[in-house]
């Protein structure tokens, strides 16, 4: 389920990782694929396939997601500035709580590096 990140610098790129699996693998129109999508109502995607973007995510860039992260992420630019942050391609993301914010922290060694 990995897949390749090579050019992958910055949370932008990221985001354009993101958007690129999203379009392929679900058939998302890339238009719809905005900053401020809400995954699920606007993008279309049902729970499973955004645990399935999450899983290929985690797999791909070497990253954790903890339990409740659909709490804490609810739009596409919330996700790629999550795990870019994971990654340690970006500042803390200012949306995430303190409580998530520790749990990423306890199994992500490159958040917040």
């Amino acid at each position: 389920m990995s897949r390749s990140i090579d050019g992958v610098t910055n949370w932008m790129h990221m985001f354009r990782w993101i958007v690129k699996l999203i379009r392929d693998d679900y058939g998302v129109d890339e238009k719809i694929l905005t900053r401020t999508a809400m995954l699920e109502t606007d993008c279309g995607l049902a729970i499973e396939q955004v645990e399935e973007v999450l899983d290929i995510i985690a797999e791909s860039f070497d990253v954790r997601f903890p339990g409740g992260t659909l709490d804490e992420v609810l739009k596409l630019e919330e996700l790629c500035m999550l795990a870019a942050w994971l990654r340690g391609l970006f500042k803390k993301p200012e949306f995430i709580s303190a409580e998530f914010e520790g749990r990423c922290r306890a199994t992500n060694p490159l958040a917040g590096a």
